[in-house]
């Protein structure tokens, strides 16, 4: 592997990484699990549902690959 395609790769893994924590929070913010401003301090705190966001997060996981394996999986080499 060349150094282009480490450094690539890389900054690749950053930016799915950066994008999935901002798709994180902000899912939590519309759940209603993140305060969204001053009118949510009169709300008693949600309870976080690890199951519904670990099922997120797979869910991401499993179109980010399937959209790698759309773009360099069409590949074929003999």
């Amino acid at each position: 592997m060349t150094d282009r395609k480490k450094k690539i790769a890389a900054i690749a893994a950053v930016t799915h990484y950066i994008k999935s924590e901002q798709e994180a929070q902000a899912f939590a913010q519309d759940s209603g699990f993140l305060p969204s401003g001053p009118e949510t301090k009169e709300q008693p705190p949600m309870v976080l549902n690890l199951w519904g966001i670990s099922g997120r997060q797979q869910q991401m996981q499993m179109r980010s690959m399937m959209q790698m394996k759309a773009f360099h999986g069409s590949k074929q080499r003999f």
